[in-house]
């Protein structure tokens, strides 16, 4: 399944599934199912509401979404997509507004840094023997769409083309043949980087955690569908030329050894993401950094295009905080 989180118009955000050139709500789909066979909705409180409850569901809840799809598909084929609409079971893709499949994550965003030995090499550095981890805030999360803050702070803006891994179920020293176990799905996360402020405080963090700075999607696809994730090619265009071309068996430790190394000690749960790394190419090594205006383009195999635009002009404005 291509899971999105999506909204129509002004709407609050819907859970739905890409299907050729309509978006499928899931849970009304799920509703309506449910109506023409004479039984309950799905479970107390009804189908889930967002993508993290979704994923905490499980099993259960999958297969569900799963029967939801197949429902929505036979009425696709039978009503087409302005059939489903009238009905308010889906819509146009044209008129769906993608936003990040997991538009706010209930962790941090958990990435690996120099995980392709190419890109350790065009940093200078060794590469790693143990997986190097590190986190950007879960606020730095965007869709599919929106613009990225080219924030005063930096003058040296940096992009990094990543596959990211969403965990599915929870586990603590989970064992490497059973990493990908726990893997719902996958999508695409653009791990935009200040390395001006990366090299000033001397550590990761605050450098790639700026508003807007983790572009993420543009869908969530399942598992089953990727049954490799280290058999997918992986590039990064910066208005249609081509920075970063790579595959993804060229990672020095592959996914399941990521997850496992992860999981030592520590819990990983539904819904944590895993940025897995970036190949070479990117601006800190060629000196190419981001301007206003420019169109990102990250592209990964079987997952599709995430596709952003940097704001023209270095932004800085005072936020006071509500108390």
């Amino acid at each position: 399944m291509r899971l999105v989180t999506y909204r129509k118009g002004s709407s609050k955000p819907k859970v739905g599934a890409l299907a050729d050139d309509a978006v499928l709500d899931v849970a009304a789909l799920a509703a309506d199912l449910a109506r023409e066979r004479g039984t309950v909705r799905h479970g107390r409180g009804g189908f889930p509401k967002t993508m993290l409850e979704l994923i905490a569901g499980g099993p259960e809840t999958l297969a569900a979404t799963r029967e939801a799809l197949e429902h929505g598909l036979t009425l696709l084929k039978t009503k087409g997509v302005n059939g489903l609409a009238e009905a308010r079971l889906g819509l146009p893709a044209a008129r769906a507004r993608l936003e990040a499949p997991i538009p706010r994550p209930a962790r941090n965003v958990f990435c690996l840094g120099r995980n392709y030995k190419e890109h350790a090499a065009e940093r200078g550095a060794e590469a790693p023997a143990h997986p190097v981890y590190f986190t950007k805030a879960p606020e730095t999360v965007v869709g599919p769409g929106a613009k990225v803050i080219h924030h005063a702070a930096t003058r040296e803006l940096d992009y990094e083309v990543e596959l990211a891994v969403v965990i599915g179920a929870a586990g603590r020293d989970i064992p490497r043949e059973r990493a990908l176990e726990h893997v719902f799905g996958y999508t695409i996360v653009n791990d935009v980087t200040a390395r001006d402020v990366q090299k000033r405080h001397q550590q990761w963090f605050h450098g790639k955690s700026m508003d807007t700075f983790c572009p993420m999607g543009p869908v969530l696809v399942t598992a089953d569908e990727i049954p490799d994730p280290q058999q997918l090619t992986v590039a990064m265009r910066i208005n249609g030329e081509t920075r970063q071309s790579s595959h993804t068996s060229k990672m020095i430790f592959p996914v399941d050894e990521c997850i496992a190394v992860l999981s030592q000690g520590f819990t990983i749960l539904p819904g944590d993401v895993i940025a897995t790394g970036t190949p070479s190419g990117v601006a800190a090594a060629t000196g190419e950094y981001l301007r206003g205006g420019d169109v990102i383009t990250c592209r990964i195999e079987r997952i599709g295009e995430l596709i952003n635009t940097l704001g023209r002009e270095p932004e800085s404005y005072y936020t006071p905080c509500r108390t």
